[in-house]
């Protein structure tokens, strides 16, 4: 008997994965909001001294994925596996950008849930025996991305009130080791679809997914809101943040003391404008790696449940009507003494 699963979608590890280290990376933005002094680089404009916004971005992945491997007093051949994605078609950003690297590369796309994705799955892989050490990265910019999804920066186009701001970061961990912090659950989600065409209300879209995958979480572990200090949600806004307190409350779930969305977090709403608030693989990314996880270690967080949240649209499938698919996945982290 498999003794690790619970319930229908969650894991339990057979002991806790460590994070032995972490990197995050933001942009000039990301510097001017209250999470400042939690990114280990701030980049000092969109270009980073690269020719393009998309060398840009893998310059990103390659440098969080450098200063992680230093802190945790590692070399790129002690990784067994790395797992990485971003926004970008073919997912170049991290293609191109790890590289040179020479680890074994799994390349995964989930949307902006593609942080806590890919650090599932490496858990698994340390976890199962499979890697000693395996690494998770992540990244956006808001350059590409508008680029892909949207109209050119030039364009000027008018931004709707529910529209979210694509964060400039990257975030990197390495697992395996021993550390103080480490993954004990995983749940993986299921594509929700309720129907959402706007493609500028991201956080309506990913929030019916969240729902699914917290409730889900509960049951299939027994436990609720209090049993974490924290359920933070990757980047659902101020609109999906709403939705999903309203609906979770409705189902008996009140997370509202205790919830926090990083899209809501890495930005001052007030004074920037951001409309709806952030989003993109890099908020959940490089909040997690830098202020969570600092968080963690120090002993302000005993035990959070994170949830990457994605909006799985394309510009053709919007063009053609289509809706916009949810996507949610989550992870127990926990400080282990």
């Amino acid at each position: 008997m498999n003794t690790k699963r619970m319930g229908s979608q969650t894991v339990r590890f057979s002991s806790p994965v460590p994070i032995l280290a972490s990197a995050s990376i933001g942009g000039k933005k990301e510097g001017e909001g209250p999470l400042r002094d939690s990114f280990d680089i701030l980049m000092p404009d969109a270009e980073w001294n690269e020719e393009t916004w998309e060398k840009t971005e893998s310059k990103m992945q390659k440098e969080a994925l450098r200063l992680a491997l230093q802190k945790a007093d590692c070399k790129a051949e002690d990784i067994h596996y790395v797992l990485a994605g971003d926004l970008l078609n073919q997912c170049i950003g991290a293609g191109f950008g790890l590289r040179e690297l020479g680890i074994p590369f799994y390349g995964v796309y989930g949307a902006c849930s593609t942080m806590v994705e890919s650090l599932s799955l490496a858990s698994m892989l340390v976890d199962g025996g499979y890697a000693d050490h395996a690494a998770a990265v992540t990244s956006s910019h808001f350059c590409t991305a508008e680029r892909q999804y949207r109209t050119p920066l030039e364009y000027g186009g008018q931004r709707t009130p529910t529209a979210q701001w694509t964060v400039t970061g990257a975030g990197a961990v390495v697992l395996g080791g021993r550390s103080n912090v480490g993954v004990t659950h995983v749940t993986t989600g299921k594509i929700v679809d309720m129907g959402v065409k706007d493609p500028n209300n991201m956080g309506g879209a990913m929030a019916p997914s969240a729902i699914n995958t917290i409730k889900t979480h509960f049951q299939d572990t027994g436990r609720g809101p209090a049993d974490y200090d924290y359920i933070i949600t990757g980047d659902l806004g101020t609109v999906g943040s709403e939705i999903l307190i309203e609906l979770l409350g409705e189902e008996g779930y009140d997370i509202s003391k205790n919830h926090k969305d990083c899209g809501c977090m890495i930005f001052d709403g007030d004074t920037q404008d951001v409309h709806a608030g952030g989003s993109g693989c890099g908020c959940v990314g490089s909040v997690f790696c830098g202020h969570i996880l600092k968080e963690l270690s120090g002993g302000a967080y005993r035990r959070i449940l994170l949830i990457g949240t994605g909006a799985l649209l394309s510009p053709t499938t919007s063009l053609q009507g289509e809706s916009v698919p949810g996507i949610a996945h989550a992870a127990v982290i926990e400080r282990l003494s």
